[in-house]
């Protein structure tokens, strides 16, 4: 491939050329079961004709115009998550990065404008994954992601991910928020329980701090909820969503409260893109699909029916030695090194995600039947056998 691209990535020597519901197609027509989605991003699958119709039909008529101007599918997009969520308001964005800036953002202007300027610092959780700015790879804390950008950004307080104790004993007069994945992605698919995030809310009532979730890979259906914490009922102040909410084309959101969301005033921040009309009719087709009638619940079941098939071929430990996660967002814990049964897995047609703790992620799109959960478990008892 081409030189000139940046050596950011390293790249599999693979390309595909189209893509059709679950599956991806290379040059040579060989086609892929893709459990990957993008890193969770086309959660209703390749090409999935709602959304191309609706990406079609506003692409012919208006791509973008500035945030200036009232622009109506932004509105009616920020209108349905509002009655679907915790939220009273929604800030639009491009990306899971710039969703989890904007809440970092929010924080900070939330207490400033309450007169307690001091409040700055955000409490943030071991393992955790919340983008690639400078403030996200301060917030994650992971050491890979830090090294070569020194001087780290001031600011955050990292505890351990589940640890309710030393996050309460991390609360200082300085502290305006708690930021924390419902579901870990990166850090190899670790669920929070519901007791520890009914915890933090109580926390964050008593100390007067904001509580953000970051909900980037597992919101918008992934765990058979919209949103992840939703199987807790413990509601936050402000969250970070992007990834499948275009099912590909870049959108993320901000999405708070309404006595959090009016700290943000014109020119305190902003977006060129975010929210633009080609994105937002987009964001609306998809929820358009994921709000109908019993998908959440086949997201719910056909998750159920994959970790439990799973978990059958787990027995012999050589390979995989357990499943975790909710709804169609798993990880394998690996005793085998997790490249080496990503790339046998591949070899058997099944694209999957590494990620922390020699982990792998399935995150197959939330559109797959149970033929698809029959297809990748043949591939993944061929992976194990030419391994194990």
């Amino acid at each position: 491939m081409s030189s000139a691209v940046m050596s950011n990535y390293a790249r599999v020597a693979l390309s595909f050329e189209r893509g059709e519901g679950p599956y991806l197609f290379d040059a040579d027509g060989r086609r892929y079961l893709d459990f990957g989605c993008g890193i969770g991003v086309t959660g209703l699958g390749h090409a999935h004709p709602d959304v191309v119709a609706a990406l079609n039909a506003q692409a012919a008529k208006l791509w973008h115009v500035s945030n200036i101007y009232e622009i109506e599918p932004q509105a009616r997009l920020a209108e349905r998550l509002v009655a679907h969520s915790f939220a009273d308001a929604v800030f639009f964005c491009n990306s899971g990065g710039e969703a989890v800036e904007a809440c970092l953002k929010l924080a900070r202007i939330y207490h400033d404008k309450s007169g307690h300027a001091e409040r700055y610092r955000v409490i943030t959780f071991d393992n955790a994954f919340h983008g690639r700015t400078l403030a996200s790879i301060a917030a994650g804390g992971q050491e890979k992601h830090l090294k070569g950008f020194a001087p780290v950004m001031d600011g955050f307080d990292h505890v351990p991910f589940g640890d309710l104790a030393a996050a309460e004993a991390a609360v200082t007069d300085r502290t305006a928020a708690i930021l924390v994945e419902p579901v870990q992605g990166e850090g190899g698919i670790h669920a929070a329980d519901a007791a520890f995030l009914k915890g933090l809310r109580a926390l964050a009532d008593r100390a007067g701090v904001l509580l953000i979730y970051d909900e980037v890979q597992c919101g918008m259906g992934r765990t058979g909820k919209l949103f992840a914490h939703e199987w807790a009922g413990a509601a936050p102040d402000a969250m970070a969503i992007a990834k499948a909410l275009g099912n590909g084309f870049p959108i993320g959101a901000c999405l708070a409260r309404q006595a959090v969301a009016e700290a943000l005033t014109p020119g305190s921040h902003g977006s060129t893109f975010g929210g633009n009309p080609l994105a937002t009719a987009v964001g609306n087709a998809v929820l358009d699909v994921v709000l109908a009638d019993g998908f959440l619940d086949h997201v719910q079941q056909i998750g159920a029916l994959l970790r439990e098939r799973v978990a059958a071929l787990a027995g012999n430990g050589n390979v995989f030695d357990s499943v975790r996660g909710v709804g169609l967002m798993l990880g394998l814990q690996c005793v085998a090194p997790n490249l080496e049964l990503m790339t046998a897995l591949r070899n058997q047609g099944l694209l999957t995600v590494v990620a922390e703790g020699n982990s792998l992620r399935l995150l197959p799109p939330l559109i797959i039947d149970e033929r698809h959960v029959d297809e990748a478990c043949a591939a993944l008892e061929a992976a194990c056998a030419s391994i194990g």
